[in-house]
């Protein structure tokens, strides 16, 4: 594959969660490629201090942040330390997410509100955090993650398909109170992306032959393709771009 560069991204302040694995890290080794100054943030700081150290070796401006987004004043202090390594973030990628399977018939109100911080609500609170950098310097990207798993009436994960329904009602309604100062807010819908999660977790024979008769397209989808639509929509060729979903799902929904 040969892929495009974006000069509008180069130089570029980017905040990328849930960056030091699987669809993530290759966000952001994708910014650090195209020359942005690249900060993530990740609950796992073993592979995010890795990740970041690999970067800078390859020359990349890259800081990383442990950080529980579950905890919103973790959040913003994290947010806070990137904003002042790079400058307040023109691009926001909101990733992180953890798509664990669970019953309705035992979901307890407990795990229902840890599934919605975990998927959901950090969304906002890490828009809010960004939003005035946004707004003052007149432009922006805000990139959220949503999943083909409610567009493909998928069970077995209640919660976290409620919370990926929300974050389209979310996307659309800061387009909205945003759009004025020109920040633009989309949603990028994967499919079943073969991130090594995936194939430690659910990759069978049988589960993979079954998705490619749903696709389309008869390639699985690896977590670079996910990167280069975040790449596109982050950059300024997205520039009347706002208040949409787009899909990489190889035409399984």
């Amino acid at each position: 594959m040969r892929f495009a560069s974006y000069p509008s991204l180069e130089g570029a302040s980017v905040i990328v969660t849930g960056g030091a694995s699987g669809i993530g890290a290759e966000m952001v080794r994708a910014f650090a490629a195209q020359g942005s100054k690249i900060g993530f943030v990740d609950l796992d700081r073993e592979k995010g201090e890795a990740l970041a150290a690999e970067l800078a070796a390859d020359g990349g401006t890259v800081a990383f942040q442990a950080c529980d987004l579950r905890d919103i004043a973790d959040l913003r202090r994290a947010f806070a330390v990137l904003a002042e390594a790079h400058g307040p973030a023109t691009v926001l990628v909101n990733n992180a997410a953890r798509d664990d399977r669970h019953g309705w018939e035992d979901l307890t109100p407990e795990y229902f509100d840890e599934r919605i911080a975990t998927n959901l609500r950090h969304m906002l609170f890490a828009i809010q955090a960004v939003a005035p950098g946004m707004i003052a310097a007149g432009k922006g990207s805000i990139v959220n993650m949503g999943s083909n798993s409610w567009w493909e009436a998928g069970g077995g994960m209640p919660a976290y398909t409620t919370a990926k329904a929300a974050v389209h009602g979310m996307t659309r309604s800061f387009a909205r109170d945003l759009g004025m100062h020109r920040i633009r807010v989309n949603t990028v819908v994967p499919g079943w992306v073969m991130t090594e999660r995936q194939k430690e977790l659910w990759v069978t024979e049988e589960a993979i032959e079954k998705h490619r008769a749903r696709q389309c397209l008869p390639d699985l989808i690896e977590p670079v393709y996910l990167a280069r639509m975040v790449l596109f929509l982050a950059s300024d060729d997205a520039a009347m771009c706002t208040a949409n979903n787009y899909m990489v799902e190889a035409g399984s929904i």
